[in-house]
């Protein structure tokens, strides 16, 4: 039986539904279908023109972002799509703070949905620590759809793993 590992914690009804999925070879065409819309953000200033638009319009009074960037470094296998980090550093007798996002680089080609999903989640993380009920909270005021693009995103991250890009599977499905 294949490892799910994206899904590990769904029920087995919908890890069966899942398997079955993949078996006839339809996962790729359900996420083809519901998440067809790329997205224009190919760069890290644009990625922080994206960010800064999502937190002006649904966090205006959280600290100001200092730095956005595609990180090719962060790695799906450990569970880190995205981090966000503040950094202290002493400026003179003041300690100033700068706020970081790094988004995984698997972002860059992966439908438009799911990019606002992980910068909504990273956002959140900017007020709530922890992912507890005031955190997912506030993900659904910012993306009311985002439980759904959760559970679509990790249906996506196993078709990759399934389906490598620059893989001949992959290259065949273009």
């Amino acid at each position: 039986m294949q490892s799910l590992k994206y899904l590990g914690g769904y029920p087995p009804d919908v890890q069966a539904r899942v398997r079955e999925l993949i078996a006839q070879d339809r996962l790729d065409a359900l996420l083809a279908a519901k998440y067809a819309d790329a997205h224009t953000v190919r760069n890290d200033g644009q990625l922080y023109t994206y960010v800064q638009a999502l937190k002006d319009r649904h966090m205006r009074k959280a600290a100001p972002l200092g730095k956005v960037i595609y990180d090719g470094k962060l790695q799906v296998m450990k569970h880190a799509l995205g981090t966000h980090t503040t950094i202290s550093r002493v400026h003179g007798g003041k300690l100033k703070a700068s706020r970081e996002i790094r988004i995984a680089s698997v972002f860059r080609d992966a439908p438009a949905a799911f990019l606002r999903m992980i910068v909504v989640h990273e956002l959140a993380h900017m007020k709530e620590a922890e992912h507890d009920k005031a955190f997912y909270q506030l993900c659904t005021h910012m993306e009311p759809d985002y439980h759904q693009l959760e559970f679509d995103l990790r249906l996506y991250l196993t078709h990759l793993d399934l389906h490598p890009p620059g893989s001949a599977t992959e290259a065949r499905r273009r």
